[in-house]
């Protein structure tokens, strides 16, 4: 049994049209989503997963982006634009949440007891829905990478207050719009925190992202590959000096960013919970078959 997400996921994709890693693993659940890609592309992504499954970006959203920098439309802007799309289409759905999702997520899994095992349904989804939504202050939640939460270390089912990649789970009503060239989910987060609101980033559940630059196509093909990622890091230290500063380290430049300043962010439940579910395994049954023991 399968209990789905009340939410709509989007995906943003650019380049990707034959490698479809994160739509593949909705697909293996039976989950429904929506691809959002440039208008140039729209035709090969349809061919492959369907128009009906596909929405093209208005190139408004590109023209308009807030970039952050002094580049202008000289070169890419990132997936920012296309997550702004994704915003207002969600808000015309009349939902009061919605999930953004890189295109190159691996799979999903649940991490529970020392084991990690890749989820066959989409019913995480929809428990981390159902657990962010008996707060009142978390403009965005999500999955953390399934490679920084290793199944033999002690780690606790969720983190408050940090910085949400990739497998993000966005308010409708959040204050801020996406922007900057580079980093833009890392400079909404700091936005959003600097609010005094939370974020809930889970280790119950997680997001198996390949490695940055090792998959073609994307921020890989438009930025990395050509210039490195010092550009990128130097970013988020410009946009938040006060946090956040460039650091070389693993053969290649990242920005680092203290999070302990909010530390004391601290959740509000939201006024009337007898709506809110009780103790509830949504379906989820364990099997041997999908269990990952290497890490």
């Amino acid at each position: 049994m399968s209990i789905k997400p009340k939410y709509p996921i989007y995906i943003v994709s650019k380049g990707r049209y034959d490698k479809r890693m994160t739509a593949d693993s909705l697909e293996m659940m039976n989950q429904p989503y929506f691809m959002v890609i440039e208008q140039k592309e729209y035709e090969m992504y349809a061919e492959k997963i369907g128009a009906m499954k596909c929405l093209a970006l208005p190139q408004e959203y590109l023209d308009k982006y807030k970039l952050c920098d002094a580049d202008g439309l000289t070169r890419s802007g990132g997936p920012g634009a296309a997550r702004n799309f994704c915003l207002d289409h969600a808000k015309q759905l009349n939902v009061k949440r919605h999930w953004v999702l890189d295109d190159n997520i691996n799979g999903f899994y649940r991490l529970n007891k020392n084991l990690k095992v890749k989820c066959l349904t989409s019913s995480i989804f929809r428990a981390a829905e159902d657990f962010v939504d008996r707060y009142d202050n978390v403009p965005i939640a999500g999955f953390n990478y399934a490679m920084f939460a290793k199944r033999k270390d002690s780690a606790p089912p969720f983190v408050l207050n940090t910085r949400i990649y990739s497998c993000l789970l966005i308010d409708n009503n959040i204050k801020h719009r996406w922007e900057g060239r580079y980093n833009e989910d890392t400079h909404l987060s700091l936005r959003v925190l600097k609010d005094n609101d939370c974020t809930i980033q889970f280790n119950a559940f997680l997001a198996n992202k390949v490695k940055t630059q090792t998959m073609s196509g994307g921020n890989t093909d438009a930025f990395y590959a050509i210039e490195g990622t010092l550009n990128k890091s130097k970013m988020i230290e410009e946009l938040h000096p006060d946090v956040a500063k460039v650091v070389f380290k693993f053969n290649r430049w990242h920005h680092h960013v203290d999070y302990s300043r909010f530390k004391n962010n601290r959740l509000i439940k939201i006024v009337d919970t007898s709506n809110m579910p009780k103790v509830n395994n949504y379906g989820m049954m364990l099997t041997e078959s999908n269990i990952k023991f290497g890490d």
